[in-house]
């Protein structure tokens, strides 16, 4: 099947795009994708480097008549989010992603795409190895671990980039003109539960399973369900009238996917069986009826399970699920400057309790620093008071937008010119590496844009053909109109 991708056009792109996605390429694992990249650019002659955390740059001469054009940053990531059904068999360590045309889309088989940022890089990869497309000087910077923390741009030094223009190509609307986005920090909570006897009677898996899940800052306007606030709920109300005692609890997966599924076991008393089925059916249509729009294939299933031999003190499982019950989740403000855009939000994204200990995992984004972090101090509060230890890690700045800077003025004239129609020049609630980069690189103009990609971070991943050709035509105009230095 990934053979039928070679033909689609432009055919360098997504013959490269093939390529990468045979190379496993997971965040904090890049290895084999740094060492692909590597030998890609010395293949091609072209200087290439690798840093100090395993970024890759690979220089470019400007083509014959634009020597004397400003060298322009192109920017993408290297590492994908590794997500798949729950029914798919699939070995992201050691697998490539299956893929497959479906009419004017690409999908993979009950995985992820890799489309985010898959297409970036190989719309880059390219334009290197092109010998035929007018472009200025190119400098290609492919960082690493932009998923789950951003490490490759927060460790990138100051100076090895010379250009004056950052294109990044990482937006996931071809219609949209990216100059702004949220910052984040990763907020965990850990603890310790005192372990007693299960006490006879039945034990019990409830699964929350079907959600639709998505990108936990590009969809968390969407509304969407999240697995483990689901599951926490009806646990709660399981505690109350029948006196549950949970041996376990796994729910979500990457704190920047909103978790599609979680799973609990727990024993209840034999007398209270009917009242649990009873009750887990109650909940269970209740929150089909409230997620009717946004998760249409949700599914809560009760059944029975092998007997563990502990679970949580009574104790322990009251406050740890009253601090998950009152965790906030979602929208926490909208931007009261920026129309439709989210300012500050919190994804639940993962819950592990198991063996007398329990990890809680959130990430947490504002475009307003001192807002995220009001935010992950009301988080850190509900769970203080249950005895947790909380940590605050991985934080890294928002991107503040430059509507003036004369790329926004070039790019937003061309857009109008090619397509009839003005781009939609916003800021997104989304991590882009921007701000980051802006750092070290304060003096760079910096925008972001690409092909329409959906359901980025789920299996539901899908990139969309036409918009590809769109975003590919556009990018090679804009080589074109690269200013004199």
């Amino acid at each position: 099947m990934n053979e039928q991708i070679r033909s689609l056009q432009p055919v360098a792109l997504w013959g490269y795009f093939t390529d990468l996605n045979a190379v496993p390429r997971p965040s904090k694992k890049e290895g084999r994708v740094i060492a692909f990249m590597k030998a890609f650019g010395e293949g091609l002659g072209l200087t290439t480097l690798v840093d100090e955390v395993g970024n890759v740059i690979i220089r470019k001469p400007a083509t014959p008549g634009m020597a004397d054009r400003q060298t322009v940053i192109l920017q993408s990531h290297l590492d994908m989010v590794h997500q798949k059904n729950s029914d798919t068999v699939f070995d992201f360590d050691k697998q490539g992603i299956e893929m497959y045309i479906d009419g004017d889309i690409v999908r993979a088989r009950g995985t992820t795409l890799g489309a985010d940022n898959g297409i970036g890089v190989a719309a880059i990869m390219s334009l290197l190895s092109s010998t035929d497309i007018p472009h200025p000087p190119l400098e290609a910077l492919f960082t690493i671990d932009e998923e789950t923390g951003m490490t490759g741009a927060l460790a990138l030094k100051g100076g090895l980039l010379h250009g004056k223009i950052l294109l990044n190509l990482d937006t996931e609307e071809d219609t949209e003109l990216t100059i702004g986005c949220a910052g984040g920090v990763d907020v965990t909570a850990t603890g310790e539960y005192r372990l007693v006897a299960a006490s006879g009677g039945q034990a019990w898996q409830l699964a929350v399973k079907g959600l639709t899940g998505g990108h936990s800052g590009g969809d968390i306007h969407l509304g969407r369900g999240n697995a483990n606030k689901l599951l926490t709920r009806i646990l709660l109300q399981l505690t109350g009238e029948c006196r549950i005692a949970i041996a376990s609890i796994d729910g979500g997966s990457l704190r920047n996917a909103i978790p599609r599924e979680a799973v609990a076991v727990f024993t209840a008393v034999s007398a209270h069986t009917d009242r649990l089925n009873v009750l887990v059916a109650e909940l269970s249509a209740t929150l089909r009826q409230e997620c009717t729009v946004t998760d249409p294939g949700l599914t809560i299933s009760l059944q029975t399970a092998h007997m563990p031999v502990q679970v949580m003190d009574d104790e322990a499982q009251q406050r740890l699920l009253r601090a998950l019950y009152a965790c906030p989740n979602g929208i926490y403000r909208m931007s009261p400057e920026i129309k439709g855009l989210v300012q500050s939000s919190n994804n639940l994204a993962r819950v592990l309790v198991a063996d007398g200990g329990y990890s809680i995992q959130c990430l947490t984004r504002s475009s307003v620093d001192s807002e995220k972090y009001d935010l992950a101090a009301a988080i850190c509060s509900a769970f203080e008071l249950a005895g947790a230890t909380m940590a605050l890690t991985n934080a890294y700045p928002g991107w503040q937008p430059r509507p003036d800077a004369a790329i926004v003025r070039i790019m937003s004239d061309l857009y109008r010119q090619m397509f009839g129609q003005e781009a939609h020049v916003n800021a997104v609630h989304a991590g882009l590496e921007c701000g980051i980069l802006g750092t070290n690189y304060p003096d760079v103009q910096m925008i972001s844009f690409g092909p329409n990609i959906y359901g980025a971070h789920s299996p539901d991943e899908r990139v969309h053909i036409s918009s590809v050709q769109k975003f590919w035509s556009y990018l090679l105009a804009i080589l074109k109109e690269i200013p004199k230095v």
